[in-house]
């Protein structure tokens, strides 16, 4: 089957959706008519999966009813319906439905795709407290012997043990259980997920309470986190029985623990809740995480009771269907402003607490720091700052040196002086020209000749002088040099190696991506924990173009180098970097998110408060830079990782310490990589 870049199933998301119609008690030919009618919307909108709520098709609040054989009948002649149009449909639905099998009466989920039943899971649990009597009309299904049953003429499979594979999309292996069964200490899910299934999917009648609705998103969020899996719920809502209860449908779909949509409770009309799955991202994170494998060994035995039904559904690939997902630009820097700052607070005090133990344990008390006046160097010095106000001690043992070179701008400068005289730490400058300028005399560089050749050799031997001046400067001063250089540098190897920024005896900022460094610098300006209102000085660093002003700029003062027209914008390399090594997507995949990200001016919002960021990326610019980051990544910069000093991890998107996150060959191919980015139709 041919696949269509921008189709979101070829990158394996699946289109989900949870239902919340509005039913009549004991009427099931209208409840069968509301269902299809819900399930045509579904299928228009290309899902693969939709659920509907527990009894749904008789009503959950039928009670003695359920015994009588005129209503049990009409169910099935509702499922009949359901049957029949669902030929239409390249989507698999659930309904709830009570049903006969062996003298006794089930609280079943019926699995229906393609005009066919593909199996009917009975409820495990029936609550039998409060206003719950479940266990005066069902049987538990835990106790069922059937394993197969005869229903609408079919021979289709039955059990708890059920799961359910969509030959066509294989990661998208989903579980049925019914309400109570996810209120026990151990869900059957559990089990499953276990045993293979990605999407866990509930159909439920749980009654309206106070507060019961956030200990439902609580309890399905976790239960989607521990399982490493996707959670559907729906719940009954309009039309059900108000004799002793009342009843908000409510639907949510988690992803391991993130809640991607919910429906909104206590509404009168039928509704449909969607969201886009990342199977991958599930299926990665189960193998990347390998105490999941190691419960899979434990529980073998339960494992194993589990049956797989495999059906098609002919999905459709060929042409578009753009991801609805909202894809966040900036994957290391939640959008939300609340959210924002309680991330910056983190990691903020992660660096503050890493590095006030590394001088308690070393029994020094000062730290030496090169200053730049950028970005890197300054969020440094702040968290250097708090760590002297932590450890009780004055902020002048922060031994801060600015060290001007053949490129250093006017602005850099008295930037670097500005902020030094903010923190209130000892401030000094050192010309490296001298010493460069004796360096190069040494090597017979034509530079020190007269002539202006800005080569490698050239910027790396300012570079190399400032490190070799601070570790000098440690060694004589009795402190400890803090490294600067972020994890996008270190992603991108945009560093010198050894004696050169890549080097220093800890590093705050390893772990933190460029995108996130603006950010923190700019909620300690916002915040005052450095405790100073005199923050213009933050606010103008962050307005300064990067730069590691290695070669003379131009005669206008702009610097002739300009980081990001060499390695690439750092917020795409951010994000490529986020979902390279958090989840080791393909590139096509990549540049899928990327683009959907990127496409929509209002779909993105660089997290500044008010500010929307300009930049607009469309998919040949999005290729270009992302080939620029996988080459740099794979094949041309581990080398300067496989020996990078300490430094704190700050978040689970990733460090790229060798002792930590990221272990690889240093003379590893981008081979592979660069062949896939070709997948990508950069001329659409």
């Amino acid at each position: 089957m041919a696949s269509n870049f921008f189709n979101l199933y070829t990158h394996d998301f699946a289109r989900v959706a949870v239902a919340a119609p509005v039913c009549r008690i004991a009427d099931p030919a209208y409840n069968a008519e509301q269902t299809i009618a819900l399930a045509e919307q579904a299928a228009a909108q290309g899902a693969a999966l939709v659920a509907f709520p527990e009894l749904g098709l008789a009503a959950y609040t039928c009670d003695d009813l359920f015994h009588q054989r005129a209503l049990l009948d009409g169910v099935l002649d509702g499922l009949a319906a359901i049957l029949d149009a669902s030929t239409e449909w390249k989507m698999a639905v659930v309904v709830g439905a009570p049903l006969r099998v062996e003298h006794q009466l089930y609280n079943c989920a019926v699995v229906i795709a393609n005009g066919q039943i593909q199996g009917v899971v009975p409820k495990s649990y029936l609550p039998n407290y409060g206003e719950f009597y479940e266990a005066r009309q069902f049987s538990s299904g835990d106790y069922a012997v059937a394993t197969e049953i005869d229903l609408l003429g079919e021979r289709v499979q039955f059990g708890s043990g059920l799961l359910f594979e969509v030959a066509d999309l294989p990661l998208l292996k989903f579980h049925v259980e019914i309400c109570e069964d996810v209120w026990v200490p151990v869900p059957p899910s559990s089990f499953a997920a276990l045993a293979g299934a990605t999407v866990l999917v509930n159909l439920s009648a749980s009654n309206a309470l106070v507060g019961k609705a956030n200990y439902r998103n609580q309890l399905v969020g976790q239960q989607a986190a521990r399982c490493i899996a996707a959670y559907l719920y729906t719940s009954a809502g309009g039309g059900e029985s108000s004799t002793d209860m009342a009843w908000d449908g409510q639907g949510v779909i988690f992803e391991n623990g993130e809640l991607l949509a919910e429906a909104k409770r206590f509404v009168d009309e039928p509704s449909l809740t969607f969201a886009d799955i990342d199977l991958e991202r599930l299926s990665r994170e189960r193998m990347r995480m390998n105490t999941f494998a190691q419960s899979v060994q434990r529980h073998a035995a339960e494992v194993g009771k589990f049956r797989t039904v495999f059906f098609p559904l002919e999905l459709e690939r060929d042409q578009p269907l753009a991801l609805k997902r909202c894809i966040e630009r900036f994957p290391y820097v939640p959008a939300d402003a609340r959210r924002r700052d309680e991330r910056c607070n983190e990691v903020y005090h992660i660096q503050v607490q890493a590095l006030a133990q590394r001088l308690t344990t070393s029994g020094l008390k000062k730290v030496v720091i090169g200053i730049s006046g950028g970005l890197d160097s300054t969020h440094a010095l702040l968290v250097c700052a708090r760590v002297m106000d932590k450890l009780k001690l004055p902020r002048t043992n922060i031994l801060a040196y600015t060290m001007p070179g053949f490129a250093t701008s006017e602005r850099t400068l008295k930037q670097a002086h500005a902020l030094m005289k903010l923190v209130g730490c000892t401030a000094q400058e050192i010309d490296i020209r001298p010493s460069c300028i004796q360096m190069l005399k040494d090597l017979n560089h034509p530079y020190s000749e007269g002539k202006e050749q800005y080569d490698i050799t050239f910027e790396n031997v300012q570079a190399g002088e400032r490190t070799n001046h601070l570790f000098r400067l440690a060694n004589h001063h009795g402190g400890l040099v803090i490294g600067t250089g972020d994890l996008s540098e270190l992603a991108l190897g945009w560093c010198t190696y050894g004696v050169g920024d890549h080097m220093s005896h800890y590093n705050v900022n390893a772990s933190v991506p460029k995108t996130l460094i603006s950010h923190l610098v700019r909620w300690v300006a916002e915040s005052g924990v450095i405790g100073r209102n005199d923050a213009q000085v933050l606010l103008d660093i962050l307005g300064t173009e990067i730069s590691p002003e290695l070669v003379p700029g131009t005669a206008d003062g702009q610097p002739e180098q300009r980081t990001e027209s060499t390695i690439g914008p750092y917020e795409l390399q951010d994000f490529n970097l986020y979902y390279v090594l958090r989840f080791g997507f393909n590139p096509s995949k990549v540049a899928f998110l990327s683009h959907t990200a990127w496409k929509d001016k209002e779909q993105g919002r660089w997290p500044d408060g008010d500010h929307v960021t300009r930049n607009q990326y469309d998919l040949a610019a999005i290729a270009k830079n992302l080939g620029i980051f996988l080459d740099r990544f794979f094949r041309t910069s581990q080398f300067k990782r496989s020996c990078v000093p300490n430094a704190p991890k700050v978040g689970s998107g990733g460090s790229l310490s060798p002792r930590g996150d990221w272990r690889a060959p240093s003379d590893a191919q981008s081979v592979v990589w660069m062949e896939e980015l070709r997948a990508i139709p950069v001329h659409v």
